[in-house]
């Protein structure tokens, strides 16, 4: 791809970047090498004794240099990046966000843009193979991140975790609303992607880390978990809400009298009002009007109601005379089905597209 290609396809680079080293001018010297013709960098509140560093990148032609006065978070500095890229560069196609650690290769970033000329609407990942001479933190968090995000979106992707992506320019101003703004905006951009119906394709790049990866800023216990809260939040909600349907069927049986199914029906009702909006806002994050969703969400609420009281009936006389104990039971039997349920046919269009897709160089 030679510079008038780059040129048309207007595509500009965004690097988050906070106490760089050396590594990040090795990486803004090949990109401009590359021809790539805008390329913006994000201090986020970096230490004094890095500005050197950035007084380097200040000489170069192409660059804008962008400063937090504290630091905001790799979400944060992505999201300075986006809205100035999408505000300034209004006829761009869209932005490539690269690491600034230097374990991106040059030819990786060059693939990548490749295939945005090709595929300019979807969310492009470079996927890293994680085999041999991987640090052991960055296998097993990757790994991990990976089952949990499957679990939890439907999409098998084979690294959630790479800040190397090309972003469209239209998909920007969603982006811009993720609330999130550490390691885990990467990957509520995914789930965004997920839910928003936005297409995913992922293009093979190396894998490289270098002084096993020190340079990293990355927490593997704090990051880790504030990444995994994301993923849970529908476990959370569903826990939230199976505490407050279980109270008001205590009380309904125990103080009031009712029978199994009037209290079944009474508890799912407080259920539903407590639990659409926030699975609609903060789970699924569904754009889809009330009317479409609504209708089909009270619909499953309804079958799997009837199921559960069904199997409640049967615990109660087949296997414990405990009520309690048997609605509990018969929820935890029912909560994996309908979330699948919810996840690929109540608060979404259809699955998007996570094949590997290999492009020539």
């Amino acid at each position: 791809m030679n510079a008038k290609m780059l040129e048309e396809s207007h595509i500009a680079i965004l690097i988050p970047a906070y106490n760089p080293e050396k590594q990040l001018i090795s990486l803004v010297k090949n990109l401009l090498h590359l021809n790539f013709l805008t390329i913006v960098v994000v201090n986020d509140g970096s230490s004094q004794a890095h500005a050197p560093i950035f007084a380097q990148l200040k000489q170069f032609p192409n660059i804008t240099l962008l400063e937090h006065a504290i630091n905001l978070g790799k979400g944060g500095a992505l999201k300075t990046g986006l809205n100035y890229i999408y505000t300034r560069y209004p006829n761009y196609t869209g932005v490539i966000t690269v690491d600034a650690d230097g374990q991106h290769a040059p030819e990786d970033i060059l693939n990548i843009s490749k295939a945005a000329t090709q595929n300019h609407k979807k969310l492009i990942i470079g996927s890293r193979r994680f085999k041999k001479n991987v640090p052991f933190r960055s296998k097993i968090g990757n790994l991990l991140t990976r089952k949990f995000f499957k679990l939890m979106s439907g999409l098998d992707l084979s690294d959630t975790q790479s800040g190397l992506r090309f972003i469209p320019l239209d998909f920007i101003p969603r982006i811009l609303d993720i609330r999130a703004n550490h390691y885990e905006f990467e990957l509520e951009m995914l789930l965004l992607c997920r839910y928003a119906n936005k297409q995913i394709l992922e293009i093979p790049i190396k894998t490289i880390y270098i002084d096993n990866n020190q340079s990293s800023h990355f927490n593997p216990l704090l990051d880790s978990l504030k990444i995994y809260f994301e993923l849970f939040r529908s476990t959370l909600l569903s826990l939230a809400t199976a505490i407050l349907d279980n109270i008001v069927f205590f009380i309904s049986i125990h103080d009031f009298g009712s029978s199994i199914l009037a209290g079944q029906i009474i508890a799912r009702f407080f259920a539903v009002i407590f639990n659409y909006p926030l699975a609609k806002k903060t789970v699924f994050i569904s754009q889809e009007l009330n009317r479409v969703v609504l209708p089909k969400y009270l619909t499953l609420v309804i079958i799997s109601g009837a199921v559960s009281y069904g199997v409640m009936q049967y615990l109660i006389q087949y296997m414990f005379s405990n009520i309690f104990f048997a609605k509990i039971l018969a929820e935890i039997v029912i909560y994996l089905g309908n979330f699948a349920i919810q996840r690929d046919f109540i608060f979404t269009h259809k699955l998007v597209d996570a094949k590997i897709k290999k492009f020539s160089t």
